[in-house]
């Protein structure tokens, strides 16, 4: 997973970065494994509004093999408003991979391949020129 965090009207600390890095890489685990380049990017700002309790927000952006998933959270604390994002994309993944699941499930019994039973021979049917004596 490639991290790549930005700040806008924020400077980003190595505390950031790293409590970014311990919260989104938890989220790297719930996505499939054959989606090894998902490229995560996490955008931080702060809105300098004081009628805005809660100013500090986080954007978070997956970009993954199948769809792009995002998240944005406003908390009071930076830290928070990444814990927040996380938290939803990680409800998005586990949807993401329910869906995958439903349609793979989906599509195993088409491929599935099916032994049919042998035909049962009834003790009439059989071949009685096999029994039958050659002629002498």
């Amino acid at each position: 997973m490639q991290l790549q965090v930005k700040g806008k009207n924020v400077a980003v600390t190595d505390a950031l970065f790293s409590h970014a890095q311990r919260k989104l890489g938890k989220i790297a685990r719930y996505l499939p494994a054959w989606d090894e380049l998902t490229q995560v990017e996490l955008e931080l700002s702060v809105e300098r509004n004081k009628s805005i309790d809660r100013g500090q927000v986080a954007e978070v952006t997956v970009w993954t093999k199948g769809p792009v998933l995002r998240a944005r959270e406003s908390a009071t604390d930076m830290y928070a408003a990444i814990d927040l994002a996380a938290h939803k994309l990680e409800r998005q993944v586990g949807r993401y991979r329910r869906r995958q699941r439903r349609h793979r499930d989906r599509l195993e019994p088409l491929f599935a391949v099916e032994e049919l039973p042998a035909p049962a021979i009834e003790a009439g049917d059989e071949d009685e020129d096999d029994e039958a004596p050659s002629g002498s």
